[in-house]
């Protein structure tokens, strides 16, 4: 029964979607995942896992309202990537579900789940999202959609300016279950085309026992064929009863192509603090006991724009924890797959 409404659930949004003739209407996705092996890791029972999963999946659905209003629903589905659950289907869920409102050419307004000011501007420069997370969505300091409303836009001269807040839950995509909320503020300037530098700061919660309080700043430089980023963030998590929890990341990557279908990526994250819950990171589990270091590697391989092919590794090295312990090394060599469609 719970399978039937499901697909029913399914048939209902997509239907509208594919039988549209008004350009208003719009319906694309992509997809992305990996030929996996986990040659070393500091957990025993991970070591030697391999296969084929998807990552993600999308399927966006975009409705042009009016002039000024507009409106998206995407769905996400992803293979699990724990390591141990092998029976779960992919089952798709909301990940974007918002209307925007532009005021005008320089401002919009958003109202539901969307990205938040945390990793719009990172994401956009590192652009190399199927091959792995941005720092903090990796290492679980922030989602990357939250429920609530939302200001872009831009001004002063030549509108080099942008600023991006959003008053959200705190919750990711899910339901809220307390009184706090999440306040965050990113504000960038455009030195140059190429050129920008980004601060951006947020509390969780904000009800004075549970906080988190994040900082982070970024330098990007990019172009058409290249891009270089350096990212430094500190996270304070308050700790009822306990010392406060401080964390510190540092995060640098180039990536640039050496012909129209041949690019190279690399990136180093520094975590200077260990990270309690680095362990829950799908994909790609962290030891919580010790400092690290993650190191990617990748060659992508572009036959057609909407399509890539990218062998990459990711290995992690870690310090000695408190214990006096250095976890394993973890390694994990991929064959990533990326492709899109309108």
């Amino acid at each position: 029964m719970k399978n039937f409404i499901r697909s029913l659930l399914f048939t209902i949004i997509l239907c509208p979607l594919i039988f549209a003739q008004d350009t208003s209407y719009t319906f694309s996705g992509l997809m992305f995942g990996d030929y996996y092996w986990v040659s070393a890791h500091h957990d025993s029972s991970v070591k030697n896992s391999n296969g084929f999963w998807f990552r993600r999946i999308y399927l966006t659905y975009e409705h042009t309202i009016h002039s000024a209003f507009s409106a998206r629903i995407r769905l996400e589905m992803a293979s699990a990537g724990d390591f141990s659950t092998s029976s779960v289907p992919l089952i798709p869920f909301i990940k974007d579900a918002y209307m925007k409102w532009t005021i005008n050419q320089n401002h919009q307004a958003y109202l539901g789940i969307s990205q938040p000011p945390t990793l719009t501007v990172i994401e956009k420069i590192w652009n190399y999202r199927f091959i792995e997370k941005t720092p903090l969505d990796l290492q679980r300091w922030a989602p990357s959609r939250d429920f609530g409303i939302a200001l872009s836009g831009k001004f002063l001269h030549e509108n080099k300016l942008h600023y991006h807040v959003m008053l959200a839950n705190g919750s990711g995509n899910k339901s809220e279950t307390n009184s706090g909320k999440k306040i965050m503020a990113s504000v960038s300037y455009d030195f140059t085309k190429s050129f920008v530098f980004e601060a951006y700061v947020d509390c969780n919660d904000c009800d004075g026992s549970n906080d988190f309080f994040t900082y982070q700043g970024f330098f990007g430089y990019y172009m058409d064929n290249m891009a270089i980023g350096l990212q430094y963030a500190h996270q304070t998590r308050h700790v009822p009863g306990d010392k406060d929890e401080e964390l510190d990341l540092l995060s640098a990557f180039v990536r640039f192509k050496t012909s129209e279908k041949l690019g190279i990526v690399t990136r180093i994250d520094r975590m200077f603090t260990p990270n309690p819950l680095a362990a829950r990171q799908w994909y790609l589990p962290f030891d919580p006991t010790a400092k690290s270091t993650l190191y990617i590697l990748g060659v992508d391989y572009i036959p057609v724009k909407q399509v890539h092919i990218t062998p990459n590794i990711e290995i992690i090295v870690y310090d000695v924890n408190d214990e006096g312990i250095k976890p394993g090394t973890d390694v994990i060599p991929r064959i990533t797959f990326y492709y899109e469609f309108i």
